[in-house]
C-alpha cells in the first residue's frame, strides 16, 4: 500500500503552449510500476481550455466543479456539470475547459503508451470556443 499524503506534491501552472488562460494541474497520481496510469486534478478558470489533442490510450475525465466545456472534433461542444464522466476514445481529437463564465474542476486519467499520454496540437480559437 502506498499513501499519497494531500500536501506533498505542488501545484502546477498550465503551460501556456497546452492551454489557454489560467489552469492548475494538482498531481493525483502518477504512473506506477504495475500500472500505465495517472491522474491529476485540473482547474480551469471561467474561459481557460486545453489546446486540441489526442491521447494515445483515451482519457477519462471526471467533473468534481463548477461548469465546463468539451468538444470532440467534428461535433459541438457540450456542457459538462459535477458528477459527469467523459471518455475520450484513444487517438480522438479534443479540447476541454471552463465554460465562459464559470470555472470548472475534472480529474483527468491517461494511460501512456510507448512513452506517450499526449499530443497537443493547435489551439483551440476564440472563435472555436463560442457556442
Amino acid at each position: 500500500m502506498n499513501i499519497i499524503k494531500n500536501g506533498t506534491q505542488p501545484s502546477i501552472k498550465g503551460d501556456q503552449d497546452w492551454f489557454t488562460g489560467s489552469v492548475r494541474i494538482d498531481p493525483l497520481f502518477a504512473k506506477q510500476a504495475a500500472n500505465k496510469g495517472a491522474g491529476a486534478l485540473v482547474t480551469f478558470e471561467p474561459g481557460a481550455r486545453t489546446a486540441w489533442h489526442t491521447h494515445p490510450a483515451g482519457q477519462t475525465l471526471i467533473v468534481v466543479s463548477g461548469l465546463g466545456w468539451v468538444q470532440k472534433e467534428g461535433e459541438g461542444i457540450q456542457e459538462i456539470h459535477p458528477g459527469d464522466v467523459i471518455f475520450f476514445e484513444p487517438n480522438e481529437k479534443h479540447w476541454h475547459g471552463a465554460s465562459p463564465n464559470k470555472a470548472m474542476s475534472h480529474i483527468a486519467i491517461q494511460e501512456e503508451v510507448n512513452g506517450s499520454v499526449v499530443t497537443w496540437m493547435e489551439k483551440v480559437s476564440a472563435a472555436q470556443y463560442r457556442k
